[in-house]
């Protein structure tokens, strides 16, 4: 499998952010760490292993980037009103930096779908509900799309806007909503084994169904717990089955 990595320091997070990028060809698939992890995640806990023939067959090409949530909500030495700036900081750097990355790497018409388990599931569907001039879909995995269950009961503006559960049911820009109804990948994949929250998917569909916009809700057996191998088994059968 052809492997890349890369780094540029970003204007938006001051700092040196790294990239990996994998394969050749196929649609850009943007993975988002989990928690507080990096972005060779994906790759230590064999994920990649288990798309590699997608990888390798051209079907998809996958970036997979840092998030900075030990700069923010996973802190908790840092001022809550900080973690909601540092968080609108990202979104800054994946819009205006990561997403043009993909695009000198891929082409302009290339499909984009961000992807991610656990806090990156949050993060994959806010940064598609957020701009879906920009990405195409979602796969978002064992998710919870409220983001308050991080913030320790800070709330803003920041963190409305960047909570999917709270801006959605009151968004009513008609264009963006017909941005994200064009897209046939908005897929909620919960199990329903230990630490798993399949209701949050449930609200999140409940939400998404009330403004008219297609999805997928896919709940998996108790057999599927909030781990590795779950999301092992998810992604794969969705990259066969539904791109």
């Amino acid at each position: 499998m052809r492997r890349e990595l890369s780094s540029w320091y970003s204007p938006a997070l001051q700092k040196e952010m790294p990239i990996a990028v994998y394969g050749h060809y196929g649609f850009a698939l943007l993975l988002i760490p989990t928690a507080a992890a990096d972005y060779l995640e994906y790759e230590r806990f064999q994920l990649l292993d288990a798309i590699a023939p997608f990888i390798e067959s051209g079907k998809v090409k996958v970036f997979s980037i840092d998030s900075i949530n030990r700069e923010s909500w996973m802190n908790d030495y840092m001022d809550p009103r900080h973690k909601s700036i540092r968080h609108q900081q990202w979104n800054d750097y994946v819009f205006n930096e990561v997403i043009p990355f993909i695009r000198m790497n891929t082409s302009v018409d290339t499909a984009i779908i961000a992807s991610g388990a656990s806090f990156g599931a949050l993060h994959s569907a806010n940064l598609f509900f957020k701009r879906p001039d920009l990405l195409n879909g979602c796969i978002a995995m064992s998710g919870v799309y409220d983001l308050t269950e991080y913030t320790k009961g800070y709330f803003d503006e920041d963190v409305y806007y960047n909570s999917p559960a709270h801006y959605l049911p009151n968004l009513t820009d008609h264009g963006v909503l017909e941005q994200i109804r064009s897209s046939h990948h908005i897929h909620l994949l919960s199990g329903s084994g230990a630490h798993e929250d399949p209701d949050a998917a449930r609200r999140m569909a409940d939400v998404l169904y009330n403004k008219g916009i297609w999805y997928e809700l896919d709940i998996w057996g108790a057999d599927m717990t909030h781990d590795w191998p779950t999301w092992r088994k998810m992604l794969p059968h969705y990259l066969g089955t539904r791109f």
